[in-house]
């Protein structure tokens, strides 16, 4: 009867209903959801996405994942199995608010390849509202976004915006992070992997991780765009495609001895989380590890690139 119970739990409960119904309540992120990638956002720092059509969820911000019994355990990790059975009995049947407005909005997105619609976005330009916003508002150097250009990991999107290439390994485009003055998102259909901007030729000897493409741009202008590093960007949290993406970069720093993972990630609580998680990543391929982290009262390397005299 047991098991029986399990299996009528795990059909008729959604991890996202969970998250919109347990007090205190957790809000869907619009602008970072996709529809197979549901994020929830509490407080500060707090991330918890939503997968496999409500059945599974995950932790960005560190290994944590599971179904709908995890879920409630690390919301409530008081709670033993028959209080845990007993609060999702309440949960059965209820949908979430949210998620049909996503998948709604984006349906017409996904018709289009990530691909077709990179390359129909028209490469950046001096002059255009995004190279305004990039160099005005985000006080990013001239050289950086013409290098960024060169490798093509930076196109104009609509409305002033700036898009950002996420590659796996073999360099095949997975998704795209997006970046304007008032909002953010990432592709519709799109999968996170890394945002890549090598600083010279030849496979690396350091890598440095942040979590925005605009920090990893921000850091290779303070940087001068060292030759020996390839300055990257997660866009958030690390899934398990990005992860497998480290891993792979990981795997051939190990082979050199003058291998190094960096994290430069922000200077907060998840900040602090992904640069742990960045530090097991290394220390499981042995290669050795530090962080950078911005000067003191900044929070990531573009508040650090505009507090700083502008860099040519």
């Amino acid at each position: 009867m047991q098991d029986t119970e399990i299996e009528w739990l795990k059909a008729g409960v959604s991890c996202a209903a969970l998250l919109e119904g347990l007090p205190p309540v957790w809000r869907l992120d619009h602008a970072e959801s996709t529809r197979r990638s549901l994020k929830y956002r509490r407080g500060p720092g707090e991330i918890l996405i939503v997968n496999h059509d409500g059945r599974g969820w995950w932790d960005p911000l560190s290994a944590r994942k599971g179904d709908i019994f995890t879920l409630v355990r690390h919301l409530d990790p008081g709670l033993n199995f028959g209080a845990v059975c007993l609060v999702l009995r309440g949960f059965v049947g209820i949908a979430p608010a949210f998620p049909e407005a996503i998948r709604a909005r984006r349906t017409r997105a996904l018709l289009i390849p990530i691909a077709m619609r990179w390359t129909r976005r028209p490469p950046l330009s001096r002059g255009s509202a995004a190279w305004r916003y990039l160099t005005g508002q985000r006080g990013l150097p001239e050289r950086i976004l013409v290098a960024a250009g060169m490798a093509d990991v930076l196109r104009e999107g609509p409305h002033g915006s700036a898009w950002f290439a996420h590659r796996d390994d073999a360099g095949i485009l997975t998704g795209i992070e997006m970046r304007g003055p008032a909002w953010r998102s990432f592709s519709a259909g799109g999968g996170k992997t890394l945002f890549r901007l090598p600083g010279g030729p030849g496979r690396p000897t350091r890598v440095a991780v942040c979590e925005a493409a605009i920090d990893a741009l921000s850091l290779a202008a303070i940087e001068r765009q060292r030759r020996d590093t390839l300055y990257a960007a997660t866009a958030g949290g690390m899934g398990p495609a990005t992860v497998a993406a480290l891993q792979q970069l990981l795997h051939g720093l190990s082979a050199d001895p003058a291998g190094l993972l960096i994290a430069a990630t922000d200077a907060d609580t998840a900040g602090r989380r992904h640069a742990a998680r960045l530090a097991g990543l290394a220390t499981e391929a042995g290669v050795p590890f530090d962080r950078l982290v911005p000067p003191r009262g900044l929070n990531d390397w573009n508040d650090t690139i505009r507090a700083l005299a502008p860099v040519p």
